[in-house]
């Protein structure tokens, strides 16, 4: 039998495993190959943070010490880039204590023969943890409502041609962790929700295609799937099974109509929580669910049967591709699509239309699949990479995506997630900008009248908004700035007492501008920061940072 791993295991197996998979597959196949570019930039940073509460009064400072890596890899077969750092915060006094931050991004594609590729993701951040709490947009100084997060996946696909079929197949393997948030209970009243442990997910797929005029006038694609998710809370489990077809019917040079059945069968469950004499649910040292070894598993949600969907493809040009989808799916109508328009190798847009059954690790490690294998890093940015909101990437074939959408907040229940978001980036001479916006909805599942499950029937949503710049000023200086917005709707007023507004929404905006300026291998940073949130009809809190920062480039 496996037993449940310590907190030190999980987190060195999310970080190291993480870390190593990626290094190796970025690293073994570069040997065999004369490399395009491959550079590695490992450094050490010391810097001093000023925080004032604008509404209190109180200033805190504490002093930070950090190490990480950046580097990229791009060579006839591998693509890819990684970005770690690991900090330690020193408090100056007693009202703000000793933090240990991970906070990274990895993303690498590597082809080992004409036909198998691997492909590996990994990241580490905080993000917020209760969707009617404190939104922190900065993450400086002492943070409610935070949790520090690793998520990592990994798997090989495989395409082959067979007379005019050409065959997919692929299978990936994740793993989700999340530590404990930094704060006991809400912030704002009501019962608790319960904490996110780990997950560990399976998926794979197969498709067998047929292109228009090869058999038949239209083309024709057969698909399948099996994906399952266990989660330790309360013994979660997400378990589906997938199978459809599908026709395209080019209309002309440039458009085609597309519709597809399927069947699936998708379920989700869980077990009851331990409770106490009064019925309460009892907690382990962490805050979380103790589970009820003995209880029969009940189900969060269950669809058993036929879906179907149709379309149309708009392609005019090698740069535009447009595609729209609306059919019958988990007992509503459902809408997903995608837009890519590249205007030049250095300005790309790209917008996703989704609707899908989801666990925040799936809905994760989905985000993280998405993301483009070159990215920006906002290099010398003072309050560190947080990689929780958006990805933007270096060229206009692939300029990024948003995790903005799983970061709303940790759900461990099962939800049925719908949106869109959309990035833009652009680049033009030393100046770089990208923006994201979006709008994300879920619908939470949980087995009715099970003890201390407080989220059956929420259908909570969020709109988010990011604008990023940076210029080079010299060769060896230069400027950032971020400006970002988000609104959360948590739509949980059927559990709060009647004497707290924590079913209000909450606004979270804030702003940074940074300046930076090498000497060698010494690079000097000044930053400054403004943040606001405001929950429900409570009074907005207002803060400003200050950092200076000196980092050594190995």
């Amino acid at each position: 039998m496996m037993t449940q791993p310590t907190r030190l295991t999980t987190r060195a197996l999310a970080l190291a495993g993480g870390t190593a998979v990626l290094a190796t597959l970025l690293a073994a196949p570069a040997a065999a190959q004369a490399a395009r570019r491959v550079t590695i930039n490992p450094y050490i940073e010391a810097s001093q943070t000023l925080y004032a509460d604008l509404n209190g009064g109180d200033v805190l400072t504490y002093t930070s010490l950090a190490a990480g890596v950046d580097a990229a890899i791009e060579t006839q077969r591998v693509s890819g880039q990684l970005s770690y750092r690991y900090e330690r915060r020193f408090g100056w006094g007693d009202d703000l204590g000793d933090q240990d931050i991970h906070s990274g991004l990895a993303r690498v594609d590597a082809r080992v023969t004409r036909n198998l590729t691997l492909e590996a993701a990994g990241i580490a951040t905080r993000a917020r943890s209760d969707i009617r709490g404190a939104a922190p947009g900065l993450l400086v100084g002492n943070v409610d409502n935070v949790s520090q997060l690793y998520s990592v996946f990994a798997g090989p696909s495989f395409t082959d041609t067979f007379g005019p079929v050409v065959f997919n197949a692929n299978y990936r393997l994740g793993y989700t962790k999340v530590e404990t948030p930094t704060f006991g209970d809400t912030a704002v009243g009501g019962r608790r929700l319960d904490y996110y442990d780990d997950s560990i997910g399976n998926t794979a797929t197969a498709s067998a295609t047929v292109a228009p005029g090869s058999i038949a006038p239209f083309g024709i694609t057969l698909s399948g799937a099996y994906d399952r998710e266990t989660a330790s809370q309360l013994k979660q489990r997400y378990e589906g099974y997938y199978g459809r077809g599908d026709i395209l019917q080019p209309i002309s040079p440039y458009v085609a109509l597309t519709a597809g059945v399927g069947y699936e069968t998708i379920e989700t469950s869980q077990k009851d929580a331990v409770v106490d004499a009064t019925g309460t649910p009892v907690l382990d040292r962490d805050g979380r669910f103790i589970t009820n070894a003995a209880s029969p598993r009940r189900i969060a949600y269950r669809t058993d049967g036929v879906y179907y969907d149709a379309g149309v493809i708009w392609r005019p040009n090698r740069r535009t591709s447009v595609e729209a989808h609306v059919g019958k799916r988990y007992g509503s109508l459902s809408y997903t699509g995608t837009a890519t328009y590249q205007a030049s190798q250095s300005v790309g847009l790209s917008v996703n239309v989704y609707d899908g059954v989801q666990t925040f690790g799936r809905q994760l490690r989905t985000g993280i699949g998405n993301l483009p294998t070159s990215f920006l890093t906002g290099q010398q940015q003072g309050f560190g990479q947080q990689f929780n909101g958006c990805v933007f990437g270096t060229t206009g074939a692939a300029p990024g995506g948003c995790l903005n959408d799983v970061f709303q907040s940790i759900s461990t229940a099962s939800y049925r997630a719908r949106g869109v978001d959309g990035v833009i980036v652009a680049t033009r001479g030393r100046s770089t900008f990208g923006a994201g916006l979006g709008y994300s909805n879920r619908k939470l599942y949980a087995p009715n009248f099970a003890p201390g499950i407080v989220v059956t029937g929420i259908e909570d949503q969020s709109y988010y908004g990011q604008l990023f710049y940076q210029r080079s000023l010299t060769q060896a200086s230069g400027v950032n700035a971020d400006l970002f917005a988000n609104y959360y709707d948590p739509g949980v007023a059927n559990i709060a007492p009647e004497d707290v507004s924590g079913d209000d929404g909450v606004w979270s905006y804030g702003a940074t501008g940074t300046y930076y300026h090498n000497f060698g291998r010494l690079g000097t940073t000044a930053s400054l920061g403004l943040y606001s949130f405001k929950v429900g009809d409570f009074d907005s809190e207002w803060s400003a940072q200050a950092l200076i920062g000196a980092r050594y480039q190995f």
